[in-house]
């Protein structure tokens, strides 16, 4: 079932790519991203990502993070999301952790924050940009 990288509580903390349409759509519809409408594409995509850590609460599928990177200087943090019923619970910050320490010795970790969100990743390391802009071609609504 993948590499169990820790547990915290009850939450275990997986390092595997393979998710079943369902796992997927379930997660992202739970967060109300527009992108859980396409779990077939979802699928894909978390097998092409070169690092994917999940969160599992038993078997259900309760937050995961998505990174992407060019070998050596820099990575893109593409997905973070927690599943609602369980935010509290530490669960991105431990994501995030993960990834941080994973690209530990990269020149930089990038992420684009939605505003309501940009002082969680604040808080965990992350400084907003004075002179750079989130710029997107996207049929995508969320």
């Amino acid at each position: 079932m993948g590499n169990i990288i820790t547990t915290n509580m009850n939450i275990v903390y997986k390092d595997i790519k393979d998710f079943t349409e369902k796992e997927l759509e379930d997660l992202f519809l739970s967060v109300e991203w527009s992108s859980g409408h396409f779990p077939d594409k979802l699928v894909i995509a978390m097998k092409n990502f070169k690092t994917v850590y999940s969160a599992w609460d038993g078997n259900k599928l309760v937050g995961m993070i998505c990174a992407m990177d060019d070998g050596i200087m820099n990575a893109y943090v593409h997905y973070l999301l927690v599943n609602p019923e369980y935010h509290g619970k530490k669960i991105g910050r431990t994501l995030v952790d993960m990834v941080k320490q994973h690209y530990k010795d990269y020149l930089r970790i990038a992420v684009i924050a939605y505003d309501k969100e940009a002082h969680f990743y604040e808080n965990c390391g992350f400084t907003k940009s004075n002179d750079a802009s989130p710029m997107f071609i996207t049929s995508l609504w969320t």
